[in-house]
């Protein structure tokens, strides 16, 4: 196989803030793996949170990339393993993963989906969502994007009168994400107030160490609530399910398709409902969550609506929030 590395700097449409950062650009890294005339493309972007750079994951690739191009490829799970053993990040993982998944599925002349054997014809509509800003840039950020779910991030002093002010603006279904910005004090006591609001679950709103106040929420907490920082690994489902009601997987965070086609598995063989998130992808990445959404109880897959211009051509999200699929093998990316 041969690889191809190239870093960009996707310029997002608005500020992106949520608890704990803001940014108007995010930096992500375009893996391409090349074998018998296709090629194959996969995306992790930089993360400040996990410490993660578009250099240090190309770095990574670097001190391997012989042991790559030599590695005789056959299956995206046996390559996957092979990655594991090399000792490099997941984010890095996810990104040749992802590539190896699309390269795989276009050797095949299959879509993704079709591969798993699991059909197109039911998935969730992803939710859109709407960084922390001042009230009325909110309600602007939704009146320019009208959508049936809004995830909404908070994790400032005024959270629920923030979602009465919005909720005045729309009839859509609201999740709320904190990003580990609340207590469980606070969590208990604001989710009577969002449930009034329609709001339909709380993500992560604990810091992700934090077990003791999770066992109170999870106890008293009238909404449902989703791990997000707290579910990394395959590891972390099963450590989840005493606690939420659902876990959202990171594809950057776990390591690409492989670990998150066993988490899904494992966390409805738990009776949680699974939802697979993104990271402000461009359709490379997206494209690839979108493989998993008939499989998925909720999808946040809006990262590249979120840029002010997209890197690839794949899934196709339409302005009635269908999904349309590419017709190409593998996730079905191609690089504008």
């Amino acid at each position: 196989m041969q690889i191809l590395l190239k870093k960009y700097t996707l310029a997002l449409k608005h500020t992106f803030s949520i608890s704990r950062e803001s940014h108007d650009y995010q930096d992500t890294m375009i893996v391409g793996l090349s074998l018998n005339g296709q090629t194959g493309y996969g995306e992790a972007t930089s993360n400040p949170y996990y410490k993660i750079t578009v250099e240090s994951m190309m770095g990574e690739i670097e001190t391997v990339r012989e042991k790559i191009e030599s590695f005789d490829f056959t299956l995206p799970e046996v390559f996957h393993q092979f990655l594991t053993e090399q000792g490099l990040s997941n984010f890095t993982i996810c990104a040749l993963d992802l590539a190896a998944h699309d390269l795989y599925g276009k050797l095949l002349g299959k879509p993704l989906y079709d591969i798993w054997g699991t059909g197109i014809n039911h998935y969730p509509t992803s939710n859109y969502t709407i960084g922390i800003a001042d009230i009325p840039t909110m309600v602007r950020k939704m009146e320019e994007k009208p959508w049936p779910i809004y995830k909404i991030k908070l994790g400032t002093e005024n959270d629920v009168e923030i979602v009465r002010e919005l909720r005045k603006h729309t009839d859509a279904i609201f999740r709320i994400d904190a990003n580990c910005a609340w207590t469980a004090e606070e969590t208990i006591a604001n989710a009577p107030l969002l449930k009034e609001l329609a709001v339909e679950f709380l993500e992560q709103p604990l810091k992700a160490s934090d077990w003791d106040g999770m066992k109170k929420v999870s106890e008293h907490c009238v909404l449902p609530v989703i791990a997000d920082e707290s579910c990394i690994l395959e590891s972390d489902v099963e450590a989840c399910g005493p606690y939420f009601d659902g876990i959202n997987i990171k594809l950057t965070k776990c390591g690409g398709l492989t670990p998150a086609l066993r988490m899904i598995k494992k966390g409805k063989a738990m009776g949680l409902k699974v939802m697979v998130g993104c990271m402000t992808e461009s359709s490379v990445g997206i494209s690839a969550i979108a493989q998993l959404a008939p499989q998925l109880d909720f999808v946040d897959m809006d990262g590249a609506m979120l840029l002010k211009e997209d890197i690839a051509n794949g899934i196709r999200i339409n302005e009635d929030a269908s999904l349309e699929f590419p017709k190409l093998g593998g996730s079905g990316i191609t690089l504008k």
